[in-house]
């Protein structure tokens, strides 16, 4: 009888949930190995194809070989594992398809539209109509009586007995969860603290948001709106969350669960439960953060970053090796979010993209997408409309008889997609079915190459002095094409462009960030007052750190204040050191990034500060990208010639399969490089070089 041995935990696992496919990356804490995993997602149910990862993963990693099956089934198939971090897109989906619980707001008497009269802009800039419906309607938004003054002081204790009515009707009207947002709390929470304590004593369950915690900011749509949404998805993220731990413990799983914030950093369950609201995008995020990593690793610090999955494309950019951070970001028309974010352009140019002609006989690509269910019609699936997909395969770039996705789709129906580009595209606009499917992908290209222009030119970037790296399922499809439109000399497809957002959750550190309204000219300010504030917000965020029981290699700590001169409306966020605070320091910090955002500073106007912010990052351990670099001697013999249509011409392309590429190994293009996880299009003019890392550096040749 073999003798039961305790399981050590050492795989870290990063899992990222698309719409087609749920990505896993793995890292072996014990050798410093790591491999991919792919599944199919399961829509509706992601804890479900979360779930199938996991039991992926946990193949081949039994806890002890020597004891068989039985061991498994004693220990779980989840007991190898240390660390699973989680981007999520179960937040971003149910703002998107507004499937968010039934939620109410108490508010302060008189303001209960702030909600739904937003900054009164318009979904279109030039657009005289236009609708907005906000996420609570406006009888559930109630009022009471209390007011606090913009500097802080008392004017109204707040109506307890109202309170206590206006959660009653709210539970009367169905209200799974409820929002408490008192007009100047930011300046004084006294009575929206108190109001809160009411509305918890007779809250039947913890979905229950205060405003002035989960925002201390001035300006009252933001901090309402955050707010609220963090309360619309309490129920949602919550309660799917608790649903994979429970899965998780259930098959043995004994480490931590952490999720990706939009940040780019990690948070624990607890703390993405009580503010969900910042899980917003952070899969690209993950992503993000990955891309910057491989950068710099590479010698590229400053890379654009272009994510092509099934439905969007997703751009960001990182300048000396940090991605750009922004206030806030709105996931649609409306819905605003006031949290750090990474900053990422987002449009409808993804591989399951429709391509239409519209009535006016011009043709269209997106927003509206395929997704993975039914998805592309080569998928053989039920849809009957052409892709962005169908395009690549009906032109050659993607093999239609090749597995995709490592075996999880056996093979492509190409006649099916010339049809559908056939009908709907090629006789509408009276052209040949190659030269239709060429004229999707041009516009394609087309609108993810000014999604680019946005987060590089428009912000006072030159694309020429950066990288470009594509990842995602389709990114490196159209990698060439991007640094056509954009000028890019250089083209980085990391090691396994499939799963870099999953690689970007094992990286990423943990971050917690904190922003308290100051709202005090420079000479007013009382520095005292402070440091003594600081002090409170690095205790707070250290907090939510040690909560979690990570190990971390080290704590760093960020600090900013948002300022302005008099009289002007936005702010420009200057970074201070928080051992030398001083009126004079932080002019000087406020003048230089003045002077670097505009050209000059406004001598002799008052400085005024608005806002305190703080972030503080515990630093996981890291791992050596080497790991993912090519092993032994590899190959660099083609698999064959492929067709494609490139140019209005028919090119021959040799094949390669791209993971066995040896080191220093050169393709030129026209080529066909296939993995599990994507497909690179190396088109004419063009070479690719495989560095010490595994990444392909595409540039052109010289003519």
């Amino acid at each position: 009888m073999s003798t039961q041995h305790p399981v050590t935990p050492h795989l870290v696992v990063g899992v990222d949930v698309g719409g087609t496919f749920t990505d896993l990356f793995v890292l072996d804490e014990r050798d410093g190995s790591a491999r991919i995993v792919k599944v199919p997602s399961t829509r509706g149910e992601e804890a479900r194809g979360f779930m199938n990862g996991v039991v992926r993963v946990s193949e081949g990693h039994a806890p002890d070989a020597t004891q068989g099956s039985s061991a498994a089934a004693t220990h779980g198939v989840a007991s190898t594992l240390a660390t699973i971090v989680h981007g999520t897109t179960v937040g971003t989906n149910a703002l998107l398809e507004r499937k968010v619980a039934r939620t109410g707001i108490i508010t302060t008497r008189g303001f209960r539209d702030v909600l739904e009269m937003r900054r009164r802009d318009r979904p279109q800039t030039w657009g005289l109509r236009g609708s907005f419906t906000p996420v609570v309607p406006r009888d559930l938004r109630l009022e009471v009586d209390e007011r606090v003054l913009a500097d802080g002081s008392l004017h109204t204790a707040v109506d307890l007995a109202q309170v206590r009515a206006q959660t009653q009707a709210l539970l009367d009207a169905g209200c799974e969860a409820v929002c408490v947002f008192f007009i100047n709390a930011y300046a004084n929470p006294v009575n929206e603290q108190q109001a809160v304590a009411a509305v918890r004593a007779m809250w039947p369950n913890p979905y229950v948001t205060s405003a002035s915690e989960v925002l201390p900011e001035i300006r009252e749509f933001e901090r309402c709106s955050t707010a609220t949404l963090n309360a619309a998805l309490q129920p949602v993220v919550g309660s799917y969350l608790a649903k994979l731990e429970d899965d998780l413990r259930t098959q043995g799983f004994s480490g931590e669960l952490l999720i990706v914030q939009s940040n780019g950093g990690v948070m624990s369950r607890e703390t993405a439960c009580d503010v969900p609201v910042r899980t917003a995008l952070s899969g690209p995020a993950a992503g993000v953060i990955a891309c910057a990593a491989v950068a710099r690793a590479s010698g590229y610090p400053n890379v654009i970053t272009g994510d092509m999955g099934g439905t969007s494309f997703d751009v960001s950019l990182v300048a000396e090796g940090e991605a750009s951070l922004a206030a806030q970001t709105s996931i649609e028309f409306g819905l605003v979010v006031r949290s750090p974010m990474i900053q990422i352009e987002t449009i409808g140019a993804g591989g399951g993209s429709i391509a239409s002609v519209d009535a006016s006989g011009m043709l269209q690509v997106g927003p509206e997408s395929a997704g993975s269910i039914p998805g592309p019609v080569c998928y053989g699936r039920g849809n009957t409309r052409p892709t962005v997909t169908d395009a690549n395969v009906v032109l050659g770039r993607i093999a239609a008889d090749r597995p995709l996705g490592g075996g999880l789709l056996k093979a492509l129906d190409a006649k099916a997609a010339e049809l559908a580009i056939q009908t709907h595209v090629a006789t509408p606009l009276g052209l040949e079915a190659l030269a239709a499917a060429e004229a999707i992908l041009t516009v394609a290209n087309a609108k993810m190459a000014g999604a680019i222009r946005v987060v590089s030119i428009e912000r006072g970037h030159d694309p020429r002095q950066f990288a470009y790296m594509p990842f995602g399922g389709g990114g490196a499809l159209h990698v060439c094409a991007m640094m056509r439109e954009v000028g890019v000399t250089t083209g980085i497809v990391p090691r396994y462009p499939g799963v870099t957002s999953a690689l970007g959750c094992v990286m990423a550190d943990m971050r917690h960030d904190a922003v308290q309204t100051l709202n005090k000219s420079l000479l007013d300010l009382d520095l005292t007052q402070l440091k003594s504030r600081l002090a409170n917000l690095a205790e707070a965020c250290q907090k939510r750190l040690d909560s979690a029981g990570v190990r971390f290699e080290r704590v760093q700590e960020v600090v900013a204040l948002d300022m302005l001169y008099m009289g002007q409306t936005h702010t420009l966020q200057v970074p201070l050191n928080p051992t030398d605070i001083s009126r004079e320091s932080i002019q000087a910090a406020f003048e230089k990034a003045y002077a670097a955002s505009f050209g000059r500073v406004l001598t002799g106007m008052v400085i005024r500060v608005m806002n305190l912010r703080y972030a503080r990052i515990g630093v996981r351990p890291k791992f050596d990208l080497a790991v993912l670099a090519p092993k032994g001697p590899g190959s660099t013999t083609s698999l064959g010639v492929q067709r494609v249509y490139h140019a209005g011409q028919w090119w021959d392309a040799q094949r390669y399969a791209r993971l066995e590429l040896p080191v220093g190994a050169q393709v030129a293009g026209p080529a066909i490089l296939e993995q599990a996880d994507t497909t690179v299009w190396l088109e004419p003019g063009f070479s690719a070089r495989v560095d010490t890392l595994g990444n392909l550096l595409v540039e052109r040749m010289a003519a």
